[in-house]
C-alpha cells in the first residue's frame, strides 16, 4: 500500500466542473471542489488515496486515463454525457489496467431515454447513480470489495 492509502483514481467528465450551478434537482448543490473533498475523506476512511481529475475535452481524459494506467488500483469514474454514447472513453478505461466503477449523481434511469445508455457499464466492476454525492460513497464501498485491503 502506497502511503496514504491505496491509489485510486476519481475521474469527472463534461460539465461536472459546473456542479453547484446545474439543476439542483438532478445534480444536488455542492460544488465539484467540495464533492471532491468529501470524496477523498471518504476514500481515506477505506484506506484509499484518491486523486481527483476533470475536464471538458475528451482527448484530455483519454490521455490522462493513458497517464495512470497500472499506476492506481482503481477508479470512481463519472464520465457525464460520455457515459451515453463515447465508445473511446470506454476503450480508455479498459486499458486503465484497474476495475472501475460507474458512478451518476442523478438517476439516469428515471431520465431521458438517452440518459439510460450506458456504453461502459459492462466492463465496470459496478454502478451507481441516483444517490447524489453519497452514491461515490457507495461506488467507494464497491471498488473496497474489488480492490480489497
Amino acid at each position: 500500500m502506497t502511503e496514504g492509502g491505496r491509489p485510486i483514481a476519481v475521474l469527472h467528465g463534461p460539465n461536472l466542473n459546473m456542479l453547484g450551478r446545474r439543476s439542483s434537482e438532478h445534480y444536488g448543490t455542492l460544488t465539484l471542489a467540495e464533492l471532491e473533498e468529501q470524496v477523498r475523506r471518504w476514500a481515506a476512511e477505506r484506506g484509499m488515496l484518491a486523486s481527483c481529475f476533470q475536464t471538458n475535452h475528451e482527448g484530455e481524459f483519454l490521455e490522462h486515463v493513458h497517464g495512470i494506467a497500472g499506476s492506481v488500483d482503481g477508479a470512481v469514474v463519472n464520465p457525464g454525457a460520455w457515459t451515453h454514447y463515447q465508445w473511446s472513453i470506454r476503450d480508455a478505461l479498459e486499458l486503465l489496467e484497474a476495475p472501475f466503477v460507474e458512478v451518476h449523481l442523478s438517476d439516469i434511469e428515471a431520465r431521458e431515454p438517452h440518459r439510460r445508455a450506458s456504453v461502459i457499464r459492462d466492463v465496470a466492476a459496478g454502478a451507481v447513480w441516483g444517490k447524489g454525492p453519497e452514491g461515490y460513497r457507495d461506488a467507494l464501498d464497491l471498488l473496497a470489495e474489488v480492490i480489497g485491503p
